[in-house]
C-alpha cells in the first residue's frame, strides 16, 4: 500500500477523500492535523465561522483548517466505512470495513455536528439520508393516498345510505284556489 491510498475529489457535498487503492478493515487511513487550542478558543473561530473543529475532549479541540491537513476532506456519513479516533492526543481514520478504489472515505462526525451543523442546512446530505428521506416521502404520499381513497368510499358509501333511507315523498298535486 502507498504512502496515500487516496485523492481529493469531488464529491456530492463538495471535496473529499476517495481511495486509489482497496483499503483493508482496521488499516489506518490518515491523521486529522491541526493547531491544539483550549475549546473556549475554538468556540471563539467558531463563532467567527471556523470550520474543521475536532473536539479532543473537555478541554482541547484540534484546529484542522489548514490545507495540509488531508484529513479535513473526509465526509461525514452516517453509513461510514471508517472511523476517527483519539490516540495519545492524536486524531487518526481507519477503516471499519474493506474500502474499494473509488469509494469515498467517509466518517460519522457524531451528534452533536448532526444537530449543530446538518439540522441548520435542512439535514444530512449522505447517501443512506437522501434515500430514507426518499423513503418517508414516498410513504407519506402513499399513505395520503390510502386516506383520501378511504374517505372517498366512505363519503360513497354514506351517500349511498342516505338515499336508500330517505323517505320518497309525493308531492301533492293540488288545486289553486280561486
Amino acid at each position: 500500500m502507498s504512502p496515500r491510498p487516496f485523492r481529493i475529489g469531488r464529491s456530492r457535498t463538495g471535496l473529499g477523500l476517495f481511495a486509489t487503492e482497496p483499503i483493508r478493515k482496521g488499516k489506518f487511513i490518515v491523521e486529522y492535523r491541526g493547531r491544539k487550542l483550549s475549546n473556549e478558543a475554538a468556540e471563539r473561530l467558531e463563532a467567527k465561522g471556523a470550520r474543521y473543529m475536532y473536539e479532543l475532549n473537555s478541554r482541547w479541540t484540534l484546529d484542522g483548517s489548514s490545507r495540509r491537513n488531508i484529513a479535513r476532506y473526509a465526509n461525514h456519513s452516517c453509513r461510514p466505512n471508517a472511523e476517527s479516533d483519539v490516540v495519545r492526543g492524536r486524531v487518526i481514520i481507519r477503516a471499519i470495513r474493506n474500502i474499494q478504489p473509488g469509494d469515498e472515505i467517509t466518517y460519522d462526525y457524531g451528534r452533536d455536528y448532526f444537530k449543530n451543523v446538518l439540522m441548520e442546512i435542512g439535514g444530512c446530505k449522505c447517501v443512506k439520508c437522501l434515500e430514507k428521506a426518499r423513503e418517508e416521502r414516498r410513504a407519506r404520499r402513499l399513505s395520503n393516498l390510502r386516506r383520501q381513497r378511504r374517505a372517498e368510499r366512505a363519503a360513497a358509501a354514506l351517500n349511498k345510505d342516505v338515499k336508500r333511507r330517505s323517505p320518497q315523498v309525493k308531492q301533492r298535486k293540488t288545486r289553486k284556489k280561486g
